[in-house]
């Protein structure tokens, strides 16, 4: 489908009689499936817990992640602005599972794509990417994703009238994304019940919007950033902020404290997921779990809520 196609669009009489030459804002049935992700009780897991436990099932997504929502809203954003739909190629920089939403995006709405992966990016995702017909451009996998986002920036400066370069780690439209959605999503599911929040720290987008948006409704929600323990860690997708690039997407103002999670933890919980309830997911997944389980350890009674970013591949005791 392309964005010249009607039914991908938003209506293009009331686009056109706003600027004749910028593209109209992409819409599809399909892309209304991003979001609205079920809030799912985490009992088993948190059976001798003193508090309730939920899980946001982002790997309902289409793509089967988070990263669906930001990548929407940064394409939508781009269309709005004239920077999409022109015949320019989006190009940033992922660990994986925003590169997948982004040639997804480009393959349904008809914009081509390139994106700068570690090299040591998931094989799975990787295999993904190039199935929806994206460029990939390898960077040095010893400078995780904060090298990708040197090399996406040095070919987008290099040639700009070629390339968008919508930098994730540094569109508001990231956090937007989830300010619109996520965040209210959650206050709605729990009927304002929330007390904390739980939420793993890669583009800081998720954390940052959703967490917003929940302390406007309640200011004494908690809200919890998880990281990886250290600078070499197992949990793609997440950022050690002591020795990483800090995005400009992550606001420190929202987080009131961060848990730091060793990889063999989150893998542990990885499996218990599976065993005890039911969900495959990613490494990512069981950080923010294992994170949200012990931040309610002092809360009795509290409603912990933290979000599952994505879906597991392979068997689960293969992941450990």
């Amino acid at each position: 489908m392309y964005a010249s196609d009607p039914a991908a669009l938003t209506d293009g009489r009331a686009a056109r009689s706003e600027s004749s030459d910028r593209p109209p804002e992409p819409t599809d049935p399909l892309l209304d499936r991003v979001g609205d992700t079920p809030l799912l009780p985490l009992r088993s897991v948190a059976r001798s817990s003193s508090f309730e436990l939920w899980g946001k099932a982002e790997f309902l997504n289409p793509t089967g992640s988070v990263k669906d929502r930001a990548a929407l809203g940064i394409v939508r954003d781009a269309y709005a602005r004239g920077r999409l739909g022109t015949g320019r190629t989006l190009l940033d920089a992922s660990s994986g599972n925003t590169a997948v939403a982004y040639a997804m995006l480009g393959a349904r709405l008809g914009f081509p794509v390139a994106l700068v992966l570690p090299r040591n990016a998931s094989p799975d995702r990787v295999a993904r990417i190039r199935g929806y017909g994206a460029e990939i451009v390898y960077s040095d996998p010893l400078e995780g994703t904060d090298g990708a986002q040197r090399e996406a920036r040095r070919i987008a400066t290099a040639e700009p009238d070629r390339y968008f370069y919508p930098d994730q780690y540094n569109n508001p439209a990231n956090p937007n994304a989830h300010y619109r959605s996520t965040g209210p999503e959650i206050w709605r599911q729990t009927s304002g019940r929330v007390t904390r929040f739980v939420a793993g720290v890669g583009t800081g987008g998720t954390i940052s919007g959703a967490g917003r948006y929940l302390k406007e409704q309640n200011p004494r929600i908690e809200v919890v950033g998880v990281e990886p323990a250290s600078p070499i860690h197992g949990l793609e997708g997440l950022k050690h902020l002591p020795t990483a690039l800090r995005p400009s997407t992550y606001d420190a103002a929202i987080v009131d404290r961060t848990i730091r999670v060793e990889t063999e933890d989150a893998q542990r919980m990885v499996r218990r997921l599976a065993a005890e309830e039911g969900l495959v997911v990613g490494a990512s997944a069981g950080a923010a779990v294992h994170a949200a389980l012990s931040s309610g350890a002092d809360a009795p009674g509290a409603v912990v809520v933290t979000i599952l970013p994505d879906g597991g591949s392979g068997r689960p005791e293969e992941r450990g």
